[in-house]
């Protein structure tokens, strides 16, 4: 469910290129024109446009973007023209700096990301850093965190919809069983939670809710379901031991992303939006990342959860050639 509205008649990626050369030039930026122009290309087509421009003008379109703008709007637009696999090892990497560090990113691509997706993310990361994904975060994670993250990053699931109940009711008894006794670091959850397919652990979370009463997480089988489900009242009570405690928030992230991944997007742009000074990096590493994935659905899900239009609170929330960017992004209405 892509929000980027790709023009009816589309320009030449060469038409693109010129166009874009003319933005570089004279005595100031004209970034309107370049937001025109790249806002509203898919990956496919930014693909191209990169590859013309520095064939017919031997320079990396990158680059040139980097030199001509600046602040939060330079990191959206290089953000957003990255190929997808390059963009998401580029934040990965980010998030495993002492500086940046940031676990939860590095959940949010293990989960959200498809397995091909994901493998292409670790042949990205290793191009790019001449190290392996997995290297780095195991190298500056330690414990429960490292226990838990190294084998996400490196999971390639099943992607099909096939699930056992059987397998489903006794793995859902597992997780019961060790998270009542408070074993939230044992191997068979880690296990369970890392390796299923989206399908068979959406189907165990759901035994474990009917079985046991408290939700790990609450989980609808359909669209429908989700549509008009309540807010969660018992969702994540089992994991809820120390809600500070870090390796218990990777866990509620690690289902949330994986069950219900506009949930968390939309959780993530509402703490981005909200706190005292806009988390600008949280914001353009959502819209960028899930613009041409399922941005319509966390638009729901947060005008569902906020009774305020995501364009409408960006809009509030940011100003210039940066907000500009992500309304176009996310496909604003009248905001």
């Amino acid at each position: 469910m892509s929000s980027i509205k790709v023009p009816d008649h589309l320009p030449s990626p060469a038409e693109d290129c010129e166009q874009l050369r003319k933005a570089f030039q004279g005595w100031g930026t004209n970034e309107d024109l370049i937001i025109s122009i790249l806002a509203h290309r898919n990956a496919a087509q930014r693909s191209l446009i990169r590859n013309n421009y520095a064939e017919t003008y031997g320079e990396d379109l990158l680059k040139e973007l980097e030199k001509e703008l600046s602040s939060d709007f330079e990191r959206i637009v290089l953000l957003w023209t990255l190929e997808p696999a390059d963009r998401d090892a580029f934040m990965v990497n980010e998030a495993t700096k002492r500086l940046t560090s940031n676990n939860l990113v590095l959940v949010e691509v293990a989960c959200t990301r498809k397995s091909i997706e994901l493998f292409k993310v670790r042949q990205a990361y290793q191009v790019r850093f001449k190290r392996s994904l997995e290297e780095d975060v195991a190298y500056h994670t330690s414990g429960d965190i490292r226990k838990l993250l190294v084998p996400l990053i490196t999971s390639l699931r099943y992607e099909g919809d096939e699930v056992s109940k059987t397998l489903a009711k006794s793995e859902a008894k597992i997780l019961h069983e060790k998270i009542a006794d408070k074993e939230f670091n044992h191997d068979e959850v880690i296990r369970i939670l890392t390796t299923r397919s989206k399908a068979q652990l959406l189907a165990t979370l759901n035994h474990y809710n009917n079985d046991y009463g408290n939700a790990i997480n609450k989980c609808y089988q359909t669209a429908e379901l989700r549509a008009t489900m309540s807010n969660e009242c018992a969702c994540f009570q089992d994991l809820k031991d120390d809600p500070n405690d870090e390796y218990l928030k990777l866990l509620r992230t690690t289902i949330k992303s994986l069950t219900f991944p506009e949930r968390h997007f939309a959780k993530i742009l509402r703490l981005a939006i909200n706190k005292l000074g806009t988390d600008e990096w949280a914001l353009a590493r959502v819209v960028a990342s899930r613009a041409e994935i399922d941005m319509e659905r966390i638009k729901e899900e947060y005008y569902r959860r906020n009774s305020v239009p995501l364009d409408r609170a960006i809009a509030k929330d940011t100003s210039g050639d940066y907000g500009k960017m992500l309304l176009e992004l996310i496909g604003h209405g009248d905001a």
